[in-house]
């Protein structure tokens, strides 16, 4: 008879009738749902199975479904059902899928209306744990492809109208690929003023696949904290990056440090500071990353750093050039679009100072240097061969000073104005110098001390002394066009007396 009595009050009150259930689900996922197949269980807890599930928004029933899922259990417990206690223990999902429309798409516009964010407030009945496993979030884009987010486990702790969660997140990054994992606090949520709802946590990224952004290679691990409102995320992060490279260059390793502000609803970033340091160069960053799609501006500056471990990541090859550099460049980073490589989306204009400058071409720094001694008036010293693989030795720096201006386009560095010092000479050249293979292309002139005839040897020195009163300046010496050409290994300066240029 007490059985009896009891499964009556039990069939009375039982609380997991899918119609009962249905509105508290639709306030876990903000959606209209509906299934396929419903039953009840009992033991070890009460609740019930769904299989076949499928999401809609509210304001857009005629739309292709923004979900799907394979199945979902809900499961509360003898003791709540018996003493009332409005409480779910878990609902368990398994295989979400979830696509969200192209933004300023009219499915995106009516399944995510103004003020839509109200759907979000969560349910009034307390989700003790909501977990998600193996679920897919896609993000379609205009152009009919997406960023696909696989979610490995999501966990979600107090599930309540009005009060914060815990998570733990485990999942993929669409692009750059790599693995998040991430837990922390969200909440409570203000669906009045999504913006200023509060979230902290901690976070890894690692490995991130470099190589997923066209002109890039190297792996990426970062971790980090973040904390504040949800349209102004404060976040500091620390990444490593032992093989860095930007096209064919030599692998780098990188060593970075942030400090961001995130708008988590249209994921603007200002970039209040980044530092970035190689070898024994640190390099300052400061701008933003903005709009949609997302363009990058940075102000980039460098003081006392070495020029090689700038131009390390760039050169397959050793770098041609060696010794302390001050910089300061504008980069932009245009939108990645298909195709696209690093440096036909990267832009940056700039100056540079390097006051004491070698080459690490030691066959090419020894005929800059027999030039420099000619320009002195002087006879070249003999240079006699080095024992590591055919340097030459007892060659002094070449340069004494290198400065200009400079702007990178489609990996061409190009200048209007590029002065440098070399013993005896001052050069100035415009021209260009390509990231992609290292050749260089100059022109120019030089300003010696002696006269002309010393800019060559032997027969031609003869020949030229004619021509030294139409060459010699004011008090000083000549004044002739140069050409800088080649590729690394195989730089020349050459002089061009008829302009030939």
């Amino acid at each position: 008879m007490l059985c009896v009595a009891g499964g009556r009050y039990v069939n009375a009150h039982w609380p997991y009738r899918y119609r009962n259930v249905e509105p508290l689900l639709q306030k876990v996922f903000a959606s209209q749902i509906k299934i396929d197949h419903y039953h009840r269980t009992y033991f070890p807890r009460p609740g019930f199975v769904a299989t076949g599930l499928t999401l809609r928004r509210y304001s857009a029933p005629d739309l292709p479904p923004i979900g799907s899922a394979d199945s979902l259990l809900v499961q509360g417990s003898w003791a709540d059902l018996l003493l009332l206690r409005n409480r779910v223990r878990l609902v368990d999902v398994e295989g979400l899928h979830v696509v969200i429309p192209p933004v300023g798409s009219r499915a995106n516009q009516e399944d995510f209306p103004p003020g839509s964010s109200a759907d979000f407030g969560g349910p009034a009945t307390v989700v003790e744990q909501l977990n998600l496993h193996h679920a897919t979030l896609d993000i379609m884009r205009v152009n009919s492809s997406r960023y696909s987010f696989p979610i490995r486990q999501l966990v979600i702790r107090n599930l309540r109208k009005g009060q914060a969660i815990s998570y733990f997140v485990d999942m993929q990054n669409a692009w750059p690929s790599g693995h998040i994992l991430a837990k922390g606090n969200f909440g409570p949520l203000l669906p009045s003023n999504l913006g200023a709802t509060p979230v902290s946590g901690d976070f890894t990224f690692s490995p991130v696949k470099l190589e997923d952004i066209h002109g890039l290679s190297g792996g990426l691990s970062s971790a980090g904290r973040f904390y504040g409102a949800l349209t102004a995320i404060e976040a500091d992060m620390t990444s490593e990056t032992p093989d860095f490279a930007v096209g064919k260059g030599r692998p780098t390793q990188l060593a970075t440090s942030a400090h961001v502000t995130i708008n988590g609803l249209n994921a603007n970033i200002i970039l209040h500071t980044v530092d970035v340091h190689t070898g024994a160069t640190a390099v300052h960053a400061e701008g933003d990353i903005v709009g949609s799609p997302k363009v990058t501006d940075l102000e980039i500056a460098v003081a006392n750093g070495r020029a090689q471990d700038i131009l390390r990541p760039f050169f397959k090859e050793e770098v041609p050039i060696a010794g302390a550099v001050w910089l300061h460049s504008h980069a932009r980073l245009t939108p990645a679009g298909e195709g696209l490589t690093f440096f036909k989306r990267l832009q940056m204009d700039g100056v540079f100072d390097i006051p004491s400058e070698r080459l690490t071409n030691r066959d090419t720094e020894r005929k800059l240097s027999d030039f420099s001694q000619r320009a002195q008036g002087a006879k070249p010293t003999k240079q006699e061969p080095a024992s590591n693989g055919g340097a030459t030795g007892g060659t002094a720096e070449v340069f004494s000073s290198l400065n200009g201006r400079a702007k990178i386009r489609d990996g061409i560095v190009s200048t209007q104005r590029l002065n440098f010092q070399v013993p005896g000479a001052d050069v100035n050249v415009n021209g260009t110098f390509s990231l992609h293979d290292g050749k260089v292309h100059m022109l120019g002139d030089v300003s010696m001390q002696s006269d002309v005839s010393h800019a060559v040897t032997g027969v031609k020195s003869m020949l030229l002394k004619p021509l030294i009163p139409f060459f010699k300046k004011r008090n000083a010496g000549a004044k002739i066009p140069i050409a800088i050409t080649g590729s690394p290994n195989q730089y020349k300066v050459t002089q061009d007396i008829l302009h030939n240029k």
